[in-house]
């Protein structure tokens, strides 16, 4: 009852109820990203949802556009500074997502949505991260976020579908804030957000 009827309706009042509150902040940052980064200011990408379905995900953009002297785009720790880090260390560059929260594409609490090209990649159990919606945090963002590898993420992922709850969404829910306060795991070691999956090689 709780994963078909209430969270759905908790997510969708809860995205309504602060899409009109942070509404000023919201246009704050539009402006603060046109001036200082440019257009486009959100950043849109396709990723998969429940049971894999493909969505169209909605962020604040926080990456220059910069290139290198061959036209290439400068690595991603490069072009991430400025407004656009401050953005991502806050997580406010994940508030457009109450959209795909309202919309019922996604959840507060669930696995994040990652790139359609890692589908093929993942091990049955792997792939088990998707019997739900994704969310905008979930058990593995509070446990290492992007400081730990991609399979201790996705047996979190996994673990969290297999202990779904209230009790379980609300312990993620306020870990979530402490994280965001203290600012960890926002990054791997050496990379601006975190390496590609590349499968699991046994």
């Amino acid at each position: 009852m709780y994963v078909n009827l209430l969270k759905p309706l908790m997510d969708r009042f809860g995205a309504l109820i602060l899409l009109i509150f942070f509404s000023p902040l919201i246009l704050l940052i539009t402006l603060m990203i046109a001036l200082s980064i440019g257009r486009p200011v959100y950043f849109a990408q396709r990723r998969p949802g429940l049971h894999g379905k493909i969505f169209t995900i909605y962020k604040f953009r926080t990456m220059t556009d910069e290139k290198d002297s061959r036209g290439n785009l400068l690595p991603d720790s490069a072009r991430l500074k400025g407004i656009g880090q401050v953005i991502r260390s806050l997580s406010l560059d994940e508030l457009p997502q109450l959209l795909n929260v309202l919309k019922g594409e996604m959840s507060f609490i669930g696995p994040r949505p990652l790139l359609p090209e890692y589908l093929p990649l993942y091990t049955l159990q792997q792939a088990r991260r998707h019997d739900v919606k994704p969310g905008i945090t979930g058990w593995a963002q509070i446990n290492g976020r992007n400081a730990i590898s991609w399979e201790e993420k996705f047996r979190y992922d996994v673990e969290y579908v297999d202990n779904i709850s209230f009790t379980f969404d609300l312990k993620i829910f306020f870990r979530t804030l402490i994280k965001v306060f203290i600012r960890e795991g926002i990054s791997q070691n050496g990379e601006a957000t975190m390496e590609k999956f590349k499968g699991t090689h046994s």
